[in-house]
């Protein structure tokens, strides 16, 4: 009876089982972070939607990964039309891979409008973890993370988003002035690459710093509002520095995490250490 069953499914023929969609992290700068499992995914795809395929194919090549997939673009400029083609080959059975230029996709990269299609089609949506230049920069930031809001670019629009990353002076002063200049903060540029860099400090002071001109990837990290001052006295203030240089910090940076911890103005903790100093 069984053998009856099976040899009739084969003759009529039954509807393929739908796809997965797979969410792939890519590396935002050094190729050794890719992991054994994006290696696998990227291998195993039946269809690659890549941001942009040549800087995908030179991935693949730095990571030494060979696929026979089919690669093509998927990006901001067609998505909308892309997006109903990849969900039939998903509806198909097929494994479709999103691999963004870096990070992970749909965190400010091609991806969202997919996954939501994928999903209203009861199609599987599964995803590669990997690095993201938002949590690697507030992880290096050094400054309170237990809570963060992320805002993305700064505009939606291609040309402006470029103008306003490319003056990062500008938008650090803009930065100073809504939310003062002692606000903690940090940029991070070129992360995980061979020019790596984070400086942190006030608002104001970054401002200063990148009025000379800095170039590269950058993410910028701000601390938080505090709902309100801590009440501390300058002897307690001296030793909140005294116990960060303690632990490694330098005094320019002790005072600075004090300052992002207490919301005080640096001026008032810098007091506060010198007259403990001459005391």
């Amino acid at each position: 009876m069984i053998s009856v069953i099976l040899d009739d499914v084969q003759e009529t023929g039954t509807a393929a089982a739908p796809g997965v969609l797979v969410l792939a992290g890519t590396p935002i700068g050094d190729v050794a972070d890719a992991s054994p499992r994006l290696r696998a995914e990227l291998a195993g795809a039946d269809v690659i939607a890549a941001e942009d395929t040549r800087r995908f194919r030179a991935l693949l090549q730095r990571m030494g990964v060979s696929t026979t997939a089919r690669v093509v673009s998927y990006f901001e400029g067609n998505e909308a039309t892309r997006t109903p083609e990849l969900v039939e080959a998903l509806t198909g059975g097929a494994r479709v891979v999103v691999a963004t230029d870096a990070g992970m996709p749909s965190v400010s990269d091609p991806g969202f409008r997919l996954v939501a299609a994928a999903v209203a089609a009861g199609i599987r949506v599964t995803a590669v973890p990997g690095p993201s230049a938002v949590l690697t920069a507030l992880a290096v930031s050094g400054l309170p993370v237990d809570r963060f809001c992320f805002e993305g670019f700064l505009s939606r629009k291609t040309g402006e988003r470029s103008r306003q990353l490319a003056r990062l002076a500008d938008t650090l002063a803009d930065a100073a002035a809504a939310f003062g200049d002692d606000r903690p903060a940090a940029v991070c540029r070129e992360l995980t690459k061979t020019h790596e860099e984070v400086r942190r400090g006030p608002l104001a002071e970054l401002a200063a710093w990148a009025a000379e001109g800095v170039r590269g990837e950058i993410t910028v990290v701000i601390a938080g509002a505090v709902a309100g001052p801590v009440q501390l006295s300058p002897a307690e203030l001296a030793a909140e520095v005294a116990a960060e240089e303690a632990a490694g910090a330098d005094r320019k940076e002790a005072i600075r995490t004090v300052v992002a911890r207490t919301g005080l103005p640096r001026r008032v903790v810098y007091d506060a250490v010198v007259a403990a100093k001459g005391s």
